[in-house]
């Protein structure tokens, strides 16, 4: 609002200067409109002026008996000349003006100086902007662009926030000291002087700053890491000093820096040397959280979702004291979290919050939210007044499965071997030790993917043991081996599933030690990247003949788990036939259906659905270019395994 009210200001002041300076200029008149004051006597004493209208205290226009038309312009000395308008009088003219009073000597200096002082003001208000006066002002790039926030503006508290009660509970005591410091000094114990919220994207970190600043009710200033950089040298470092000075003036208070890693990277990466300016400004960053000035009651809070690639020095002890790690939800931190975004939407009575997060391990809490978005928008196409569950099991396949491709068409034979791929993912999911329930195939191509066959686990998964992890082998070759079986044929499908089965034995011998032959030692060779500080060469402690055994060892469980999803698929034959026909009779069967075929039972067909449009029968997909992308198997985190064929 303030830009609003400067930029209209000036504008006025610039109109108004040209105004007057139009005026000014258009009252002189031209040349050959203009006679002189002489001239006007000497026409008067011969009788030769026909009429004078005064049009200003010393500005006269006259019209002459031999001149028809418009009338000349004369500038008289007004009272230099106390004859004048006797003389005039007795010329014979005719005088439509009465003689006014000369104005005031001090007003006429006011109007004849006002466009040289108003030129000489925007000057001036121009030259300060240059010198920083303003925000965007030339010499102003050493300005912090921190942005303050107080309660008005940030309404988000620890209310709004769900799913991460350790992380809430360890910056709720920035909280507590902010509002009653001697509960902690009492006992000799000081503030952390920095806290570093760690964990992966979507988890919360950023919600979580906002909502200390609105329990806290302090000073908070919000920056991007990302903010201190600029294209001149030494912008980055005056941004840090300037933001560290304006927090001291309203210490006590926090400092929030979003994604810290644009400005925290280590020190002396790269192959070029190091003094570059984001390592100034890393420099002194490190100097004004702990140098030889003290911070007190500055608290900075920063947030990355990359905590292996900042500097050791930004993380000892006295600068960030402590790190909060902000997880992926369990279930019961989904469900709370699905609740917080619900209320604001209205939801149908057979939607449990429970049974949603149970069916989404490994979302976060943007994943969530957005959950909830694309729900209430297949509501809103249906013209429904509530959200039901048909909404959020139609948003949860998008977004795990991608968008449906119905435009897409695609012969029979395609749509027949697609079919045969997706069954034999799902009879090996269904049939494997370990293996996670097979919740949904089918054969609508979605994102990048042909057909699609999706595993849930019952419950979050933290780790995986070798049993599971051989099953997903065998049930990633399960699509290409139904194939060979049924169809004859191989196809390009295939090509991801390979991928992905191989880097799971690629792990399974030389990351995690899940071989008998070369025991438990890791073989992985250094991946160090360049840019982040690392190696700049690439460092392998293993012998080409060992390397010969990690390949032959990896080579032996891809060929056993290839075996037995083969003699599994074949021993099948009649339930990948009847699963088959359920997919291209119904193009999609969920958990239920599949319990049914793996049973000898037919399929019970599907749930009628309350959408305006139907799905559409036969050949309505299409090629894919490429196979939908699948998470990596990692022991540290919760995955949704999908299977899909190109």
């Amino acid at each position: 609002m303030n830009n609003w009210v400067k930029n209209i200001g000036l504008w006025l002041v610039i109109g108004i200067v040209l105004m007057m300076l139009f005026i000014q200029f258009s009252n002189r008149g031209s040349a050959r409109d203009v006679i002189s004051y002489s001239q006007l006597m000497t026409e008067a004493k011969a009788a030769n002026i026909e009429k004078i209208k005064q049009e200003g205290p010393r500005t006269l226009r006259v019209w002459l008996r031999d001149n028809k038309g418009e009338g000349k312009i004369v500038y008289t000395p007004g009272s230099a000349d106390p004859y004048m308008w006797e003389d005039l009088r007795k010329s014979g003219a005719q005088l439509e003006a009465k003689i006014e009073e000369e104005p005031n000597i001090f007003y006429q200096i006011l109007i004849s100086s006002f466009p040289v002082l108003l030129l000489i003001g925007v000057w001036i208000y121009f030259m300060r902007q240059m010198q920083g006066g303003g925000k965007g002002g030339a010499f102003s790039f050493g300005k912090s662009r921190a942005k303050m926030l107080d309660e008005s503006t940030n309404p988000i508290t620890f209310a709004d926030v769900a799913g991460c009660d350790e992380a809430k509970e360890e910056v709720s005591e920035l909280v507590d000291f902010l509002r009653d410091p001697s509960k902690f000094q009492k006992l000799g114990g000081r503030i952390p002087r920095g806290v570093l919220m760690v964990g992966s994207p979507g988890t919360g970190k950023t919600l979580l700053a906002r909502a200390i600043a609105g329990e806290a009710k302090v000073p908070f200033f919000s920056i991007s890491g990302s903010d201190f950089v600029e294209m001149f040298v030494g912008v980055g470092a005056a941004r840090v000093r300037d933001m560290f000075e304006q927090a001291k003036k309203n210490s006590p208070c926090i400092i929030f820096i979003d994604e810290i890693d644009a400005v925290g990277r280590q020190r002396g990466a790269g192959v070029g040397g190091g003094n570059d300016e984001r390592e100034q400004t890393l420099n002194q960053l490190l100097v004004e959280m702990d140098g030889f000035e003290g911070t007190a009651g500055v608290i900075v809070i920063a947030a990355t979702n990359r905590p292996d690639v900042l500097d050791p020095a930004l993380l000892r002890p006295g600068r960030f004291d402590r790190q909060v790690t902000v997880p992926l939800p369990d279930v019961r931190g989904r469900e709370q979290i699905l609740l917080v975004h619900m209320r604001k939407v209205p939801i149908a009575p057979d939607v449990n919050p429970a049974v949603i997060a149970r069916g989404c391990p490994g979302f976060s809490g943007a994943d969530l939210a957005n959950l909830v978005n694309e729900a209430a928008l297949f509501a809103a196409r249906g013209s429904k007044r509530l959200v039901d569950h048909e909404d959020f099991e139609r948003a949860k396949d998008k977004i795990m499965m991608g968008a449906e491709r119905r435009s897409m068409v695609m012969d029979e034979e395609e749509r027949k071997n697609t079919a045969y791929h997706e069954s034999g993912h799902a009879i090996l999911g269904y049939l494997m030790p370990k293996s996670d329930p097979v919740h949904k195939v089918t054969i609508i191509p979605r994102g990048r993917a042909l057909g699609v066959t999706i595993q849930l686990p019952e419950q979050d998964r933290y780790a995986y043991d070798r049993v599971y992890l051989m099953s997903r082998i065998a049930v990633l070759f399960g699509g290409r081996i139904a194939e060979e079986v049924f169809m004859n044929q191989m196809t390009t499908g295939a090509s991801n599933d390979f991928e992905r089965a191989t880097q799971i034995a690629r792990d399974m011998v030389t990351r995690y030690g899940m071989s008998d032959a070369l025991g438990t030692m890791v073989y992985a060779e250094n991946e160090g990247e360049v840019f982040l500080g690392r190696s700049v060469t690439r460092q392998t402690n293993v012998s080409e003949e060992t390397m010969r055994k990690v390949d032959a060892e990896i080579r032996r469980i891809i060929d056993e788990q290839y075996a037995l999803a083969r003699k599994t698929i074949e021993e099948n034959r009649d339930k990948i036939e009847a699963m088959t026909a359920a997919l291209l009779e119904f193009e999609t069967i969920d958990a239920d259906q599949i319990k049914d075929i793996m049973e000898g039972r037919p399929a019970r067909p599907p749930k009628p659905s309350s959408m305006p449009f139907k799905p559409k029968s036969g050949g309505d997909s299409g090629n894919a270019t490429a196979p939908v992308s699948k998470p990596d198997v990692k022991p540290e985190a919760t995955t949704q395994p999908v299977e899909g064929t190109q």
